[in-house]
This record gives structure tokens, C-alpha cells and sequence, in this order.
């Protein structure tokens, strides 16, 4: 208990005794002078008192947690978790297993680069197969020759391998089929690169061994002494992620008895939090040589029996359950990256979206002869852009539907300031200090484009959530994307974009208009020689700028 709580409750415990002192004289003055004349007042009156004293009692005791409430109590407790129920049986963790795949290829069925599409329905083929033949994958890892390609030699009862004292021997996933009688089923071993090696190409060997690890169903972890942190860390991350896992300490012919059991005992005590001791097991894959006598050379049997024999084991015991934990592992793995992929198509098509409406509407402001225009109807985004970026992201809304919202998030941008701030924020980039027509209408076109790009991306946000603003709401949801959108480089690619889409035209268009006007003065007024006339013409150009 922290010490501020011990001192509240003997704070409070003090105050109600010292209370009770005066209540129990004020009761027996308040007895003795309503006895004279009811004694059967009287006492119910302190019958009443008392009653109420000892329920406030009752409320602070059970206010600071000196009563146990039903979740703190101790018997309480254990009846809780005997309602909880029961472990999914092999049989129904297939069932769910299986159901995960369909939904994972349907949702790879969504993406539209053909050749990603085709590589992920692969993999999810590659998974439903290993389903279906129950066959179980063992990876072997480890750091580099710690005796793994030799673990594999003896599993395997012949030399499949090539064993070095140097380390990087294994540079790629060798993948053996083992065959124990006792188990009930196929067994896959793999050996994997060593990790934790130097250089790039050992980064690389260690992202492939650590690849093959994930995707396997069990792991041999083999170690030749204790722990290092370095070995420890990437033991933990794969059990972390429900990663079923041995740990062999192999090469003990290299240790006494006594180095041995000590090695065991610390190997057993860093990993008793994801793994059991009886899966910590002793194995000597290729024992070196001992020197007998000066004339005889003794060679040492391998001893693997008991990885063998635990192998077996969970064959039988936990094969079905391994399966269907790694089926669920690979699909959400897959799901994840086919998720990404679709998010990222969604946003590419949505940006085409909101690039499209934004230039249209800029264009339409820029070029109305209303010198006036309602900056709330711009930056409401037209109802047909929140229709279509719905239907980008799964979302059939109509186009009454897509008005309310656009009126709804305008109505946002306008009580936020957002309009202000962003036609002050156009304004100041485009550094426009010419004409009062033409600056007007740069800015009100550029600004309906930058408020629906926010407005646009505002809706991305909302229909990528599943119709949902969040916690905060649209507002805080606004007021994120009007701050991305204020970042210099996008201002800047941003007012690049808008000279060339809204700009130049309105330059283009009030050009062919002055020449117009000039021919038809030209035609009406009297000749000027080429010196008047060229001043004419940069007089009236620098009127128009």
C-alpha cells in the first residue's frame, strides 16, 4: 500500500473516532433530555444514529479497498477464471484455421498489381497446403557453428550437411525431410544461416535464417554455452510472437559433468519465462575426438536420443495445435502485408480523387465573373468526390449522404479558422502584389483547391476508419491534416501545381481578352508608330499586373 493511502485512511480513521467521541456525548445529552418525555423516541432515534454511523463507516472502509470488493477478493477470484472457457480443442482451431485462409485470399483478391497479387496468393496457397498435409516444419537456429548443420547431420542419421569449424557454412535454408517411427507424422527440418555474424552478407543470412524461424512451426535453438544478450534477444522476439521453441545446448562433450548441470541450470533459469526446463535439453551433435593414450584415439558416440525423443513427443502431443497456431501466424502475418498493400492502393486512388476535384473546383472559382465567392461552398468539397472516395474505400454512400458530409465538414473548416488560415497561408506563398482582379481570383481559386485537398484527405481519414472520426472527432481530424498540409515542402510543390493548373490560365485567358480590346481600339482609334504603341502596351500590361 503507497504511503499516501496508508496516511489518508489513518487521517480519516482519526476524524470519524474523534467525530464518534462527540456524536456519543451529543447522543447522550440529545437521550436524557427526549427520555423525560418519550423514551420510546428516544431510542429509536439513537437505534437511527447509529445505524447511519456505521454505514459511512462501512462506505470509507470499502472506498480506499480495506473491504474486498468481488474482483479483489481472493475466492472470488478463481471462480472468475472458471468461467472463462476452455482452450479451443485441436479441432476447432483447424476450423478456424482454415476459415482464416479463405479470408485472407479474399483479401489478397483485392490488389491490383498483378504481380504482387500473384506472389501473395502463392504464399497463401503454399500455407493452405502445408494445412492440408499436416506435415510438421522445424527450423534450426542459432549463431553461427554453434553445431547446428551438425545437429541436423544427427537427426538425420547421415551426413546431409557440411560441417566447418568457421562460421557462415550454412549461407541458405537446407530443408530435409526427418522420419521418426514414434512420431505421427512428417517431420521438415531446416537448417538456417547462422546469425549474429559480420558484415552485409552476414545481415543478410541472418534476416533469411530469422525469415525461416518465423514460418517454421518449431524451433531448435541450439547454443554451445550460456546465453549472451544477443542470443537471448532474438529468442525472446520469436516467442513473443507464440513461437513454440527447444532450447539445445549442444557440444557438452567440451564441458565436465559439474560445468555442465551449471551451464543447464542458468540456460533453464533465463528462458523459464517462455520456456519449459524440460525443453531445455543437453545433445552433443559431433563430439571431438579424446585422446586415449599415446597410440589410441577414442571417438565418442553422438548422443541426440533425448531431442529425438522429445521431438517425438510433441509430434504426437502438440503436432495439431502447432499446425493450426502457425496456419493462424502465417495467415494474420499475410493479412498484415495484404492490408498494407490495399491501404496503399486506397490512398493512390483517393489522391487521384482529391487532385482531380480540387484542380476543378480552383478552376471553376478562378474563372466565374462573380467577383464574390462563398469560400464556405469551396471548401465543403463537392458531394461527388465524398461519394466516389467512399466507394474507393468500400463505403456505398449516396449522393445525399456525401452533401451532409461535405456541408458538415465545411461548416468545420469555417468555425475552426481553417479558411482564414489557409487563404492568408495561400496568399503569402503566392507573393502576388499586383492587380486587384487577378490577385482576387489566383487566391480564391488557389484556396478552394488547398481547403478541399484538406477536406478531401479529412474524408480519406474517415472512410479508412470505416466511417469513424475517432475520439476526437472531425475536429481534431481537420485540424490534423490543416497542419500536414502547412509543411513548406508541400506548400511549395503544392503553389508550384496551382501556377501551372489555375494561374497561367487565368494570365492566358485576360491576355487574349486584352489584345481583343486592343485590336478593336486599334481599329477604331487613331494610328500610333511604333514607339507610342509599345508604351501603350507595357502601360496597360503593368495596369493589368
Amino acid at each position: 500500500m503507497r504511503l499516501s493511502r496508508l496516511l489518508t485512511i489513518v487521517v480519516g480513521l482519526s476524524i470519524i473516532f474523534g467525530l464518534m467521541l462527540w456524536l456519543v456525548s451529543a447522543l447522550s445529552r440529545l437521550y436524557s433530555e427526549i427520555s423525560w418525555t418519550s423514551p420510546l423516541l428516544a431510542n429509536f432515534l439513537i437505534f437511527v444514529l447509529i445505524l447511519l454511523l456505521i454505514f459511512f463507516i462501512v462506505i470509507f472502509l470499502y472506498y480506499f479497498g480495506i473491504i474486498p470488493s468481488d474482483k479483489t477478493n481472493p475466492s472470488n477470484r478463481g471462480k472468475s477464471k472458471r468461467k472463462r472457457p476452455l482452450p479451443a480443442l485441436p479441432a476447432q482451431k483447424n476450423e478456424i484455421a482454415s476459415e482464416t485462409i479463405k479470408a485472407v485470399k479474399k483479401q489478397v483478391a483485392q490488389i491490383q498489381d498483378e504481380v504482387t497479387q500473384k506472389a501473395l496468393l502463392e504464399k497463401s496457397r503454399q500455407i493452405e497446403v502445408n494445412f492440408s498435409t499436416g506435415t510438421l516444419k522445424v527450423a534450426v537456429f542459432g549463431t553461427g557453428s554453434a553445431g547446428k548443420t551438425s545437429l541436423v547431420n544427427a537427426l538425420m542419421g547421415e551426413m546431409v550437411g557440411e560441417i566447418q569449424a568457421s562460421i557462415g557454412t550454412t549461407t541458405e535454408g537446407v530443408t530435409h525431410s526427418l522420419k521418426i517411427p514414434s512420431a505421427n507424422r512428417e517431420i521438415l527440418i531446416t537448417d538456417t544461416p547462422g546469425i549474429l555474424e559480420m558484415g552485409a552478407p552476414g545481415e543478410i543470412r541472418e534476416q533469411l535464417a530469422r525469415e525461416l524461424a518465423t514460418e517454421a512451426d518449431l524451433l531448435l535453438f541450439v547454443c554451445d554455452n550460456d546465453l549472451r544478450a544477443s542470443e537471448f534477444k532474438p529468442l525472446e522476439a520469436l516467442a513473443t510472437i507464440g513461437k513454440r521453441s527447444l532450447l539445445i545446448f549442444n557440444k557438452v562433450d567440451l564441458y565436465s559433468e559439474q560445468e555442465q548441470e551449471v551451464i543447464l541450470n542458468n540456460l533453464q533459469q533465463r528462458v523459464a519465462k517462455f520456456i519449459p526446463s524440460n525443453d531445455v535439453i543437453k545433445a552433443c551433435a559431433n563430439p571431438q575426438p579424446v585422446q586415449f593414450s599415446a597410440d589410441e584415439i577414442i571417438q565418442p558416440e553422438v548422443e541426440v536420443s533425448n531431442v529425438i525423443k522429445r521431438l517425438a513427443a510433441i509430434c504426437r502431443a502438440e503436432g495439431d495445435d502447432l499446425l493450426a497456431d502457425n496456419i493462424l501466424l502465417q495467415s494474420q502475418r499475410l493479412g498484415e502485408e495484404a492490408r498494407k498493400l490495399i491501404a496503399q492502393q486506397r490512398t493512390r486512388e483517393a489522391d487521384k480523387i482529391i487532385s482531380r476535384y480540387q484542380w476543378i473546383g480552383a478552376g471553376v472559382i478562378a474563372c466565374t465573373p462573380v467577383p464574390v465567392v462563398d469560400m464556405l461552398a469551396a471548401a465543403a468539397v463537392n458531394a461527388q468526390m465524398v461519394v466516389e472516395i467512399g466507394q474507393v474505400y468500400g463505403c456505398e454512400i449516396n449522393s445525399d449522404r456525401g452533401r451532409d458530409l461535405a456541408v458538415s465538414l465545411g461548416k468545420t473548416l469555417v468555425s475552426l479558422g481553417v479558411v482564414k488560415g489557409a487563404v492568408e497561408l495561400v496568399a503569402r506563398a503566392l507573393q502576388l502584389t499586383l492587380a486587384t482582379y487577378v490577385v482576387g481570383k489566383a487566391i480564391q481559386g488557389v484556396s478552394a483547391a488547398y481547403l478541399t485537398r484538406i477536406a478531401g484527405k479529412s474524408f480519406v481519414e474517415y472512410f479508412s476508419h470505416d466511417q469513424d472520426w475517432g475520439d476526437g472527432g472531425i475536429t481534431e481530424v481537420v485540424q490534423r491534416q490543416f497542419k500536414l498540409s502547412r509543411k513548406d515542402e508541400f506548400i511549395k510543390a503544392f503553389v508550384q501545381d496551382a501556377i501551372a493548373r489555375v494561374i497561367e490560365p487565368i494570365k492566358d485567358t485576360l491576355e487574349e481578352n486584352f489584345e481583343e480590346e486592343d485590336y478593336q481600339e486599334e481599329s477604331n482609334a487613331v494610328y500610333f508608330d511604333d514607339d507610342e504603341w509599345g508604351e501603350s502596351i507595357n502601360n496597360k500590361s503593368n495596369d493589368w499586373w
